[in-house]
């Protein structure tokens, strides 16, 4: 009786640690996020190079700068829906829906492309900085605003009037930048390993924060709820973390190598940093303060830019084989083979 006693009591403990570790089994199964992949490839058989790449909110259509163009496709079938021609050195492309207008910002040129939205038909040309590199829309201001990656300032556009309303200096090379929302611009400075943070209230610098171990940074994405910025430094292979309001640095995280892009996906609350060394990194925002790298998933080489489309979730990376490289500076593409890699959750 007293073996019978024992051994029931062995058993409904094995039972409860089964249970237990089930349990726990999961919730670490809760944890993980499913996962990344390519999806589909859109291909592009035209020649010229390529930077930044957008989706237009509440509709079926991305622009991709494509060297004097930007192609135009379906988000979901990668058909051609146009292009938008004479963008020479096209760098980024950006929207003002409710007054039916597109921009898209020419490093050459140094001027801005101002198209009809719905016709895809150039309607004018706005001179910039020189060399306009990322060009945003900040819906505080309600200005079109380009980073001049030579002149070493930010231009600023009444989307209205295609008027220059503003040129300020920021003291080094603005790589790309984001609005708060609420008066505040940032700007990563690839030169200077910092960020700078604009006043759009009076269109004066009003502070200078370093990123320091961070190096080059190129990439930067925004969260408005917590207010922390996602700055990829693509020479040290970090996303430096920062505070919003003050500039302290929360934390540092691994990325991969020759990083040009960032975003930040709302609702799922990942970052994602394309890397030209062929991978994506996947850093999921777990607290105001609290980040861990989910995922470094293959990509293709030189697919150094990305956006992230807020609808689907889904993410678009252009890139081309490349040639093999001769040690001295980018590889070159591979006549006809550009393309936007298509990445989603499986």
């Amino acid at each position: 009786m007293k073996h019978n006693i024992k051994t029931s009591i062995i058993g409904f403990v094995l039972v409860a640690l089964c249970s237990t570790a089930s349990f726990a089994q999961k919730l670490d199964a809760a944890k993980v996020p499913a996962a990344f992949k390519i999806v589909g490839t859109f291909k592009i058989a035209s020649s010229g190079g390529w930077d930044y790449i957008a989706v237009q909110p509440n509709t079926n259509r991305i622009f991709i700068s494509h060297g004097t163009q930007v192609n135009v496709l379906d988000k979901n079938t990668g058909d051609s829906l146009g292009i938008i021609p004479n963008t020479i050195g096209v760098h980024g492309i950006e929207f003002v829906p409710s007054l039916n207008k597109g921009y898209t910002s020419n490093g050459r040129s140094n001027n801005l492309t101002m198209f009809d939205l719905k016709t895809l038909a150039v309607k004018d040309s706005i001179a910039t900085g020189q060399n306009p590199d990322a060009i945003f829309y900040d819906s505080y201001s309600k200005r079109i605003v380009t980073c001049n990656g030579r002149s070493k300032d930010l231009t600023f556009i009444d989307p209205v009037t295609d008027k220059v309303v503003a040129t300020v200096a920021v003291g080094g090379k603005p790589e790309t930048a984001v609005s708060n929302g609420a008066g505040k611009i940032f700007v990563n400075i690839e030169d200077k390993n910092e960020i700078v943070v604009i006043n759009t209230n009076n269109m004066t610098v009003q502070a200078h924060w370093s990123l320091l171990p961070g190096e080059a940074p190129t990439g930067l994405a925004i969260d408005t709820k917590t207010n922390r910025l996602f700055s990829a430094c693509g020479d040290s292979k970090l996303l430096v973390v920062v505070d919003a309001e003050n500039g302290s640095i929360i934390t540092k995280l691994p990325i991969g190598d020759g990083c040009d892009g960032a975003g930040f996906d709302t609702a799922l609350q990942n970052i994602y940093t394309s890397n030209g060394d062929g991978t994506l990194t996947i850093i999921h925002e777990d607290s105001k303060d609290g980040f861990t790298v989910t995922a470094n998933i293959p990509t293709k080489k030189g697919a150094r830019t990305m956006t992230v489309d807020q609808q689907t979730h889904k993410l678009y990376l252009p890139t081309a084989d490349l040639e093999p490289s001769t040690g001295k500076g980018r590889p070159k593409m591979v006549p006809g083979s550009f393309q936007v890699l298509v990445i989603a959750k499986e």
